[in-house]
């Protein structure tokens, strides 16, 4: 029996990006296996009220002000009656939240433990602990999370961040990472999605579906792709210093860079002292779409970034045939195997020798790049990433026992839940609510009580004024059936 599930995000579609990303494939494949997913976010330009995605995902964009970087003004309670409604009408039963900057997931997870229903919270990013943004950050996270069923992180370092900002029990906290969908970050040249040989060669390898090595000469010249939204989180200041080095250091190599956002213009700036414009190639903020055929056109992907908990990109990259140079920075370790990267530490002296390792590499001919897609293909499976996020369902709707769910053995389970809790048990109860959050500190506990008390009182005066009897259920997008062969077979590929 499937789940009605709503994601709760400020970032989703048009905008592109990692997020967005995660969300949307993790919904359509959630839909595949039998369960009902929508998408609670705001307002864009040109999209407001409901659309229709491909797979029947319902998406509800809401006319909410944004205010910075997509995220929507905190309102804290403006938003519960379209929220109710929303879920009342959907009749959503787990209500998953994204990303901690969104002011939307944060309100929804409220809102949901409000009414009652079940919640998980999924970490896109890391955060630090001594600047005042983060500590704000934090400490909202705090609130969230005192009440909340289960968290997923997108990799171990991430992890570990999430449950220092927020003070959690390691075990309440699941590790699943991003993933690709292969076939749409395919290099030019791959047998599997050729249009035809045109030789006996070419006709032998595509049986041996393990394409030709693409030899570079001495001369040749290398394309740097970065794609990358264009902010100071994200290594652009790095990669301004960088670039100039690179490109005098070594003349048979060109850049090109994709991507928006503020430092754009120290960007144009750099290029523009350093005369620079016939080797560096600006294409400006592209869509998702667009991005394989941006990185197809490079031999290297670059990523200067100063923070990251997974690093979506390096994988579309490496899935494209590009050799991956990386920042050795949070959860990008995790991400790639050693011989797809060279890894260098977030300065610009070792960022500039890391790109030259990589270049010497190419001309050497010692990186066997065609066979990056076939791997990254069987390391990442949106399938595989669909059934364990089905699993963490599974474990706070109490479909999976507690020895179940976090795998240890039925003989201790006396001393375990005496000292644990397990998911699915957190009480909908109005006192044991307001322990949790009392307990998130001195004056902060008081604060979040309160918030928690106006929106339970906010909720009561809904329930009178607009009753759920009144409200129309929606109807729901036919189911799709998979047969049992098909189900077998999405196994296999997630497995191999």
């Amino acid at each position: 029996m499937g789940y009605n599930i709503a994601m709760a995000c400020d970032f989703f579609f048009p905008q592109p990006g990692g997020i967005e990303s995660h969300i949307y494939q993790l919904s359509t494949k959630l839909i595949d296996r039998g369960h009902k997913v929508i998408i609670i976010t705001h307002a864009y330009e040109g999209r407001t009220g409901v659309r229709y995605l491909t797979n029947g995902l319902k998406v509800y964009h809401v006319p909410f002000l944004v205010i910075y970087r997509a995220t929507t003004f905190p309102t804290v309670f403006s938003f519960f009656p379209t929220f109710r409604n929303i879920i009342i009408r959907e009749q959503i039963e787990i209500v998953h939240g994204h990303a901690s900057l969104s002011s939307f997931c944060h309100e929804a997870i409220l809102h949901a433990r409000t009414m009652g229903l079940r919640t998980v919270f999924t970490d896109h990013s890391l955060f630090g602990f001594a600047d005042a943004g983060s500590i704000l950050t934090n400490k909202l996270l705090k609130f969230t999370l005192s009440d909340v069923d289960h968290v997923i992180c997108v990799s171990h370092t991430c992890k570990e961040n999430t449950v220092l900002r927020a003070s959690l029990d390691p075990l309440m906290v699941s590790v699943i990472p991003n993933a690709v969908v292969a076939e749409n970050f395919r290099p030019l040249s791959h047998p599997a999605y050729s249009n035809g040989p045109d030789n006996q060669l070419q006709n032998f390898n595509a049986q041996a579906a393990t394409p030709l090595p693409h030899y570079l000469g001495p001369n040749d010249t290398i394309t740097i792709a970065v794609i990358s939204r264009l902010f100071y989180n994200k290594g652009t200041d790095l990669l301004i210093a960088a670039i100039p080095r690179i490109l005098a250091a070594h003349p048979n190599v060109r850049f090109i860079i994709a991507g928006s956002g503020p430092k754009a213009i120290d960007l144009e700036q750099m290029l523009e002292r350093n005369v620079l414009q016939d080797r560096v190639e600006l294409l400006g903020p592209v869509r998702h779409e667009e991005v394989r055929d941006v990185m197809v056109r490079g031999h290297i992907y670059l990523h200067p970034s100063l923070t990251e908990a997974f690093g979506t990109v390096i994988v579309e990259a490496a899935s494209c045939g590009l050799y991956v140079v990386c920042t050795q920075v949070g959860g990008i370790p995790e991400v790639l195997p050693a011989h797809m990267t060279v890894f260098a530490k977030p300065e610009e002296d070792d960022l500039v020798a890391a790109t030259g390792k990589a270049i010497a590499a190419l001309r050497a001919n010692k990186v066997r790049t065609e066979r990056f897609h076939d791997q990254v293909k069987m390391m990442y499976s949106w399938i595989d990433v669909a059934r364990r996020t089905e699993r963490v369902y599974d474990g706070i709707s109490g479909v999976l026992s507690e020895a179940e769910f976090y795998g240890y053995d039925a003989a201790d389970a006396a001393s375990w839940s005496a000292t644990r809790g397990r998911a699915g048990v957190q009480s909908f109860a109005l006192i044991d609510r307001l322990k949790r959050y009392y307990g998130c500190g001195i004056w902060a506990g008081k604060l979040f009580c309160l918030c928690m008390v106006i929106d339970y009182l906010i909720f009561l005066v809904l329930e009178m004024l607009a009753p759920r009897e009144n409200i129309d259920i929606a109807r729901n997008w036919p189911e799709k059936t998979i047969n049992k062969a098909e189900r077998e077979r999405e196994k296999k590929d997630s497995i191999g």
